[in-house]
């Protein structure tokens, strides 16, 4: 890549290509003293703050050059050329953004001009303030980041990756605008732990750091309606360095069913539910989509005291993570008021076990019927109680976000109950708020409250339970897609709807998370002064 230097000097006597363009960089990497003083700081791991090149140890080692192109003119200039660029949206569990496709062969004059320099001249810098053999060839594309943009928690690493870079061709910006770099301590497991430092985008300003199993970062969702976050970025590569393994989780404890018999059904669901003909109708339904949305399924008393019990102040919550997994805020099941307490019980009772198992079809309790069962009887979810059953188990659609940031590796991972709030994953009761730090991974998402959710490991029925569904716009997120394992298509996605019970058969190759809320509900939720958002109660159950 860039083996021909399209930007060279004409010979004399001749006058340069009307379509030839040369990328000149800033002056002060031509200066052999900063350069020496850099590379002294970058390996002894202090600070170097000069106004021509700054190079910062913490949280991870990078880097900032303000002024990168020496010419005015080219900047711009590269700047129109990208902007006439083909882009294509993108949208996953960890980003939305629109992309160029891969610049290493394009023939602007500009664009080519840029990558002859980076892989030249500045590589050589690189190269000696890191003291990193860098290849000479690098991997690079322009982004567009618009309103509501954003690319949530992830460390760049890759095989080859040594370091990455940024090169903003932005307008003049505000931190306020959104869209900053912002860069994540760690804790002794390489596991983010909280944002310690952002550094707003500028106009010709270029950032770079070093890839490694610490350098956790993320671009911030866009805020302004008016501004286009435009940037060229990439990886330089070099040879590979020895990782740490990735830390592994340990399993949460699951929670056993409670020995509630079938009047605790009538007492919280829709008793249309609980009729043997529409069991029987639901079960074929999702026997054959391994879907089926459950509309107006808990009485309507019931959940009314639901939403006005979500809306007390008098919840603890305390903030969960890691930021490449996961992020919201879990509220302390001692701290709920009594109807949350209760609808807990409710979930995990032994006779819901036995009508979910009527529903799906799935033997989600020992005295369910099941495929080899002979005169199984149609549904004794309803009739029976107080035996003994699997145990359900909370899990937490994690929105991983390694080591390449375009494929989502969501696990599924058991947990004990819990309530949250913030971000939000796809599990567990879970309220969703539109909230500027959100990721669910994912999800990595916004959420106001979540509790209780049982997920499935081979086979299962996960349900949500989701409030003021009827105001919600996809296009704010937080809706629960499922994707199968190594694929890009989602295979369903389940939008919030209100009062609505949504059961989803999924297996272990099955990945699902919570899609990151936005700054678009905003403005929707202020006709609802009284609601901060919704809340999705879900469920895991194990077959």
């Amino acid at each position: 890549m860039g083996a021909k230097r399209r930007g060279a000097a004409a010979p004399p006597g001749k006058k340069r290509g009307k379509r030839e363009a040369r990328a000149e960089l800033c002056a002060a990497l031509r200066d052999a003293a900063l350069r020496e003083r850099a590379a002294a700081a970058w390996g002894r791991g202090e600070p170097l703050r000069h106004e021509a090149a700054a190079v910062e140890p913490a949280p991870f080692r990078h880097g900032v050059i303000p002024g990168f192109l020496a010419g005015p003119a080219f900047a711009e200039a590269l700047r129109d050329e990208l902007l006439g660029l083909g882009f294509r949206g993108r949208r996953n569990d960890l980003l939305s953004l629109r992309q160029s496709e891969e610049l290493g062969g394009r023939p602007e004059p500009h664009v080519a001009a840029l990558r002859h320099a980076l892989c030249e001249e500045f590589r050589a810098w690189l190269s000696a303030v890191t003291q990193i053999e860098l290849e000479p060839t690098i991997d690079i594309s322009c982004a567009k980041y618009e309103y509501t943009d954003v690319l949530l928690c992830h460390d760049d690493e890759l095989e080859g990756r040594r370091i990455a870079f940024i090169l903003y061709l932005v307008p003049p910006w505000e931190k306020s605008d959104g869209g900053t770099l912002d860069l994540y301590s760690t804790d002794e497991h390489f596991q983010p732990q909280k944002i310690v430092k952002s550094l707003v985008p500028s106009w010709n300003t270029l950032v770079f750091f070093e890839v490694s199993p610490v350098s956790f970062h993320q671009v911030s969702e866009v805020l302004s309606e008016e501004k286009c976050r435009l940037s060229v970025s990439g990886w330089f590569h070099g040879p590979s360095i020895v990782r740490p393994a990735r830390h592994v989780e340990a399993a949460l404890p699951r929670s056993p069913h409670i020995p509630y018999d079938h009047e605790i059904l009538y007492e919280w669901i829709n008793l249309v539910y609980l009729d043997m003909d529409s069991q029987a109708q639901i079960q074929e339904e999702f026997e054959e989509r391994s879907e089926i949305l459950l509309k107006d399924f808990l009485k309507k008393e019931k959940y009314q005291l639901l939403c006005e019990a979500l809306e007390k102040k008098d919840i603890q919550w305390s903030s969960r993570g890691p930021a490449h997994k996961r992020l919201y805020e879990t509220g302390e099941e001692d701290s709920l008021p009594d109807i949350l307490k209760k609808f807990l019980q409710f979930l995990r009772s032994e006779a819901l076990f036995l009508l979910l198992s009527n529903f799906t079809g799935l033997k989600l309790h020992f005295l369910a019927p099941s495929d080899e069962d002979e005169d199984a009887g149609e549904g004794r979810a309803a009739d029976t109680a107080g035996r003994s059953s699997p145990k359900p188990e909370q899990e937490e659609a994690e929105q991983h976000a390694d080591s390449n940031p375009r494929q989502p590796d969501s696990i599924p991972e058991a947990q004990d109950s819990e309530m949250q709030n913030g971000k939000s994953n796809s599990s567990s009761v879970k309220g969703l708020e539109q909230n500027p730090d959100i990721k669910d991974a994912g999800s990595r998402i916004p959420s106001d409250f979540q509790g209780t959710g049982i997920s499935p490991c081979a086979a299962a029925g996960t349900r949500h339970q989701h409030k003021h569904g009827t105001y919600w716009d996809p296009e704010y997120g937080g809706f629960t897609s499922y994707i199968a394992k190594g694929e890009d298509e989602e295979l369903l996605t389940v939008n919030p709807e209100d009062n609505c019970l949504a059961l989803v058969y999924r297996d272990k190759e099955t990945m699902k998370f919570v899609k990151y809320i936005n700054h678009r509900s905003l403005a929707r939720l202020k006709k609802h002064p009284n609601r901060t958002g919704f809340w999705d109660f879900s469920f895991v159950y194990y077959e």
